[in-house]
């Protein structure tokens, strides 16, 4: 009969998906059609609870042993011990369709690849690494991921990426490095768009300072007048010229900036600051004042 073959076939998929053999009969074809219903409605439950990318991102945020992690990955046929990498991205904005239809053919399903929504704004990317792949090129991948979204949706994108994995139990933990390294990258280093979990430099340092300590620092370096933000242009002229290794001539020639321009504003600096950035330690006070003086007031502007 037409209902028996359904049926069957409705059972087999229960099991394919669920792992659970049911038994199930029906005297007319109304019962068998009710008892049909009831099996699919399970089946799309099952599904819409327990599909990928949901155990995925539980596996990433919440607490989950490694036999229950184990054991939903055999039931959805995910790999426990392939070697992988993840990526977090964040838009400055909601993610549109556009942004997620460009992610799916740079990570499509057939690799193995998962895209994993995390909030409106933010999704994270678990990849397969080859065994030939090496760390600058998943760096290279990092921000080709911002270079195509940036131009084919001129969407403004921020990545971090984690350590490489060697088994699926350790998503945790990259999920705890490829958030910080964002949290990190945006407050401390604004004028990169791409972050590594073990390139975050003195920003990891000062991220985890108290607050009392920020502050104790900052008076310590400027007495009980801390200096208010300087401009953009200035901000960007010290940030060259601390690249630049306190390389006056080197910094004139790249900013197109007359050699008397730049001293004249390193002065104006050290009017405002007491710090001559021209002095290997005073520039250095001034790099990690400028980091604690930022995570300050972030931290001011999250609690009002």
């Amino acid at each position: 009969m037409e209902y028996s073959t359904q049926l069957c076939s409705a059972l087999n998929e229960l099991k394919r998906i669920t792992g659970i053999k049911l038994e199930a009969a029906a005297q007319t074809p109304e019962e068998e059609e009710r008892v049909l219903n009831q099996i699919r409605c399970l089946c799309t439950a099952y599904k819409e609870k327990y599909n990928k990318n949901h155990f995925l991102k539980t596996l990433m945020t919440q607490n989950m042993s490694s036999i229950e992690a184990a054991e939903h990955a055999q039931r959805l046929h995910i790999a426990p011990d392939e070697r992988r990498i993840l990526f977090l991205l964040e838009k400055k904005g909601p993610l549109d369709d556009t942004v997620i239809e460009i992610l799916k053919n740079l990570f499509p399903s057939q690799t193995k690849s998962y895209l994993i929504p995390m909030t409106d704004c933010s999704m994270a990317v678990l990849r397969p690494v080859k065994s030939n792949e090496s760390e600058h090129e998943l760096s290279k991948i990092a921000h080709m991921i911002v270079d195509t979204l940036n131009m084919e949706a001129l969407a403004q994108i921020r990545v971090s990426y984690s350590a490489v994995m060697g088994h699926l139990t350790e998503l945790g933990a990259a999920w705890q490095e490829t958030s910080l390294a964002l949290k990190v990258g945006k407050l401390f280093y604004s004028e990169q768009t791409v972050f590594p979990y073990n390139r975050l430099g003195i920003g990891r340092l000062v991220y985890r300072l108290p607050i009392s300590i920020c502050e104790g620092f900052l008076q310590e370096v400027f007495g009980n007048e801390i200096p208010e933000a300087l401009d953009d242009e200035t901000t960007a002229t010290i940030n060259r010229f601390l690249q630049n290794n306190l390389n006056i001539a080197e910094t004139s020639r790249q900013l197109h900036m007359h050699r008397n321009t730049l001293i004249y504003r390193l002065d104006q600096v050290e009017k405002r600051t007491g710090l001559d950035l021209r002095k290997f330690e005073d520039a250095m006070t001034f790099k990690i004042a400028s980091l604690v003086m930022n995570y300050l007031q972030t931290e001011r502007n999250t609690q009002t």
